[in-house]
């Protein structure tokens, strides 16, 4: 299993309900200001999440806090787990921008992007981004152990 991904696939990222919930929560939480941080994926597919503030407060992009950022790589990277970077979209559709494309630094990473642009119906696409280079992964829920 590659780093950042799940076991699921290379082409499929699978996240839980609550950690889904979480990420659109917190997307609401500074609307209409885009919102970002990390989530490390443990070698058992269960996610820490690591909300950032965007140092900003821009509808249009975001910059991650540095001291907050450095923390949660540290911890991400000192425990081996696996990689996402997650923003949100306010006002328009999932997919990278340019600017998301020009500054995605960790090609092992997913990058995630929830959009608000349906209030009604938030939604969360993946996507590697290596050498400017796109490739949308599909993004599940996970189901739950009853």
């Amino acid at each position: 299993m590659q780093e950042g991904h799940t076991a699921v696939g290379d082409d499929v990222f699978e996240l839980d309900q609550t950690t889904w919930d979480t990420l659109v929560e917190h997307s609401w939480s500074d609307f209409p200001y885009e919102v970002c941080g990390l989530l490390g994926i443990r070698p058992d597919g269960s996610i820490a999440h690591y909300p950032i503030d965007n140092a900003e407060r821009s509808m249009t992009y975001y910059i991650m806090e540095p001291r907050q950022l450095l923390r949660a790589m540290r911890e991400i990277e000192d425990e081996g787990w696996g990689l996402a970077i997650y923003h949100s979209h306010t006002h328009s559709q999932a997919y990278p921008s340019e600017t998301d494309i020009r500054l995605a630094a960790y090609p092992e990473a997913t990058y995630l992007i929830v959009t608000l642009q349906d209030r009604d119906h938030p939604d969360i696409r993946g996507f590697d981004i290596i050498d400017g280079e796109v490739t949308e992964k599909r993004v599940v829920v996970r189901e739950e152990a009853a």
